[in-house]
């Protein structure tokens, strides 16, 4: 059985000034570029048995970039939907809600179509992703390979491991990374994380 190998698109102007981007389809900067392209010797050389990324263009333009083959947009694969706080920072937020924290307070509804979403509602997409993935991963043809958001991976990570997906929070994700889940006897477990060439 293959296994699951996680791709943070590389940096853009938002990711490095902590502001948080869910909707919001910003291009990689000209260092995200470079992050996505060092990526390919870690991806290369992989048979795949199903390529999926979000259907944001720093997704994709990453999966692009790192010479990923045949990936498919999932729109499962979207960051959290971080409603009234899209574009905000952690440190604005605290200015008026002192100790808010994403994975526990949730955020307020954004403009129309963006409700924001809470941990629940994330981990239900990264379950469904994970019915995909583990449908692929049977046929025995490869590994899979996810290029998306900090967020959406972290809650998906937690989910593989069997945790709640506010746990998703125990794992930092950088940009330009690749991290791999595998399986040990059978039960599920982090192989690689948060690595760079």
């Amino acid at each position: 059985m293959g296994d699951l190998l996680l791709v943070r698109h590389g940096e853009t102007e938002w990711s490095l000034s902590g502001q948080h981007t869910s909707w919001t389809d910003l291009p990689l900067t000209e260092h995200g570029e470079e992050q996505a392209k060092s990526l390919a010797p870690l991806l290369t050389g992989r048979t795949y048995a199903r390529a999926l990324a979000s259907p944001l263009s720093r997704a994709l333009r990453t999966a692009e970039l790192a010479g990923i083959p045949g990936v498919v947009p999932d729109p499962d694969l979207h960051e959290w939907d971080y409603g009234g706080y899209e574009g905000v920072t952690t440190v604005e937020i605290h200015r008026t809600r002192p100790g808010w924290d994403l994975w526990t307070d949730g955020v307020p509804p954004g403009p129309e179509g963006h409700p924001g979403e809470s941990p629940e509602e994330i981990g239900a997409r990264a379950d469904r992703v994970l019915a995909r993935v583990d449908a692929a991963l049977a046929e025995d043809a490869g590994d899979v390979v996810l290029v998306a958001h900090a967020h959406f991976l972290r809650v998906l990570t937690a989910r593989r491991l069997g945790l709640p997906p506010a746990e998703g929070r125990l794992f930092q994700l950088a940009t330009g990374t690749v991290s791999r889940l595998s399986t040990e006897h059978d039960r599920p477990v982090i192989a690689e994380w948060n690595v760079r060439p």
